[in-house]
């Protein structure tokens, strides 16, 4: 994964099978399908992999309960599959999580141990493990701080957790394994027809140095997921809302909110939405909220209204309960929902399930779906390319794909926070070995190492700041004071690696200070809009 070898393979290739407009988790993943098959495949992503939606989930590879509660049980049994197929393929990123869901009433424990059996029986050989009615003495020893005061009992099932971020840099790596050309920082900004009015191509622009490309290829492929209606209005003559974006928020905590190795599941909150909190490196993950936004942003800002929801019940059902004061990170992320026929529709009412278009031009676009899916997303993606008759009929190979890094993983390796690397780690113990200032610590209050910032910059094509710390070693999403602290240390790095002047350095500091405001959060800040918010922290 090297830029500067992956701007020379785009300079010497005439023509491309694949064209991939999009390096989030669709993107990537119909760049791995179509790589391993043998189709000349290249893929753009005008920032960096995994920079929106991507790396901003509630960190779970799963079938989705509450999709089997709302009767879609084609999704639910198409992501359970799924799930058991990343959970061998990349062993090193999924880990069997065991969720808790504490019952108030008699009531609702019955309804939960039924569905989730039912849940059970749909993951066929690919479950993770049984769900199990618990007392309530047992609930409260397996979720220490769970709130005590009416609890009757609880139901234990089994899903995945991961990081979504180190998948989308390890599919990366696998594509360009496979032959694919991947580049971050090169932004489509035109697309390339023919005299029919047939997607031939498209044009690229180099965000490092302004260069543009002509770049033609055979089948294009739009997976910008909440971006989708931006390149549409490229291609299409008549405006046409294709997506619409549905916010969630997640706070983060630290682990002394919820000991142990277990999650919580609260199945519906007051306003009929799920909640998890979620351990996940060594700290835990709140959330999620629904809530439709008008405009995409590559930073989205948590609302106010947000915020207060998961505070409020997480009070509710944690006895030490969390504060504002509490919080170290909040990130907001934006799902690109296959917009519904039906105006006015609410995001909890619009399927999951997704969707590909094949317009009038030719142009292939994916809308909806999530990560736990996107090997069959890519799978179909890249068999309506067959069947549209823009690639020679080969067949799908990823099933059994083993993904960059992939070696098993127990507990006692994930004591050691190097364990996202799998089979990297290793290597970069020899580079700690080789260059014995790289074992320094990132932070004195959490375990990165210099040597994996050196490591994301040579092999993960990490460009600025806000790569390694949002995306590579996750600090931003864990800690949003110490990224701060550790800005400067991070650009100096990257400036002795790429050759960059004192100047870069200061432009870079002063934009990813920009970025990390939106995931602080404080006693006295209260985030109505972005403009509010801006001037809480002048």
């Amino acid at each position: 994964m090297n830029r500067s070898e992956q701007l020379s393979k785009l300079q010497n290739t005439e023509k491309w099978d694949v064209i991939i407009i999009g390096g989030g988790a669709s993107g990537l993943g119909t760049a791995v399908d179509a790589a391993s098959r043998g189709y000349k495949t290249i893929l753009f992503e005008a920032v960096d992999f995994a920079k929106g939606t991507s790396s901003r989930s509630t960190k779970l590879v799963h079938g989705g309960v509450r999709y089997l509660e709302q009767g879609n049980v084609h999704l639910v049994i198409e992501a359970l599959k799924e799930r058991g197929l990343l959970a061998q393929n990349a062993a090193h990123l999924v880990k069997n999580q065991s969720f808790i869901i504490p019952n108030y009433n008699w009531f609702s424990s019955f309804i939960y141990t039924i569905g989730l059996k039912v849940y059970d029986l749909l993951s066929g050989c690919l479950s993770l493990g049984s769900s199990k009615y618990l007392s309530k003495k047992k609930t409260i020893q397996l979720l220490p701080n769970v709130e005590e005061n009416g609890l009757v009992n609880g139901v234990i099932y089994h899903d995945g957790q991961f990081d979504d971020s180190r998948l989308a840099i390890n599919l990366a790596q696998t594509a360009v394994e496979n032959g694919a050309c991947l580049l971050n920082y090169v932004k489509v900004v035109n697309l390339l027809k023919d005299g029919k009015n047939q997607v031939i191509g498209v044009q690229v622009q180099d965000q490092e140095n302004g260069i543009k490309y002509d770049v033609k290829g055979s089948a294009v492929i739009n997976a910008t997921g909440v971006f989708t209606n931006a390149i549409m209005k490229l291609n299409d003559n008549v405006y046409k809302k294709y997506i619409v974006p549905s916010q969630g928020i997640h706070l983060v905590f630290d682990k002394s909110f919820l000991p142990g190795e277990n999650a919580l599941m609260i199945p519906k909150t007051k306003d009929g939405r799920v909640l998890f909190a979620v351990p996940w490196h060594n700290r835990i993950v709140v959330g999620t909220t629904d809530t439709l936004i008008k405009k995409q942003s590559l930073e989205p800002i948590a609302l106010e209204s947000e915020i207060q929801f998961v505070l409020e019940t997480a009070q509710r059902f944690l006895a030490k309960k969390p504060t504002r004061a509490d919080v170290l990170s909040v990130f907001a992320g934006l799902r690109p929902l296959a917009a519904p026929k039906e105006e006015g529709k609410s995001t909890k009412e619009v399927s999951r399930s997704h969707k590909i278009i094949v317009s009038e031009t030719g142009l292939i676009t994916i809308t909806g779906g999530k990560w736990t899916t996107y090997r069959k997303i890519a799978e179909d993606i890249i068999d309506k390319a067959i069947k549209t008759g823009k690639l020679p009929n080969k067949e799908c190979t990823t099933e059994h794909l083993s993904i960059h890094g992939n070696q098993p993983t127990n507990a006692a390796d994930r004591e050691n926070h190097l364990y996202i690397y799998g089979s990297d780690i290793s290597k970069i113990i020899e580079l700690q070995e080789s260059e014995p200032e790289l074992k320094e610590k990132l932070h004195p209050d959490h375990e990165f190492t210099m040597a994996e910032v050196v490591w994301a910059i040579r092999y993960e094509m990490a460009r600025t700041i806000d790569d390694i710390l949002a995306r590579r070693v996750r600090l931003l999403f864990l800690d949003a004071r110490a990224a701060i602290e550790v800005s400067e240390k991070t650009a100096r790095v990257l400036a002795k690696e790429l050759g960059h002047d004192e100047a870069w350095i200061k432009t870079e500091i002063a934009n990813f200070s920009q970025i990390a405001k939106g995931f602080l959060l404080s006693e006295f800040q209260k985030v109505v809009n972005p403009t509010d918010f801006e001037n809480h922290l002048l």
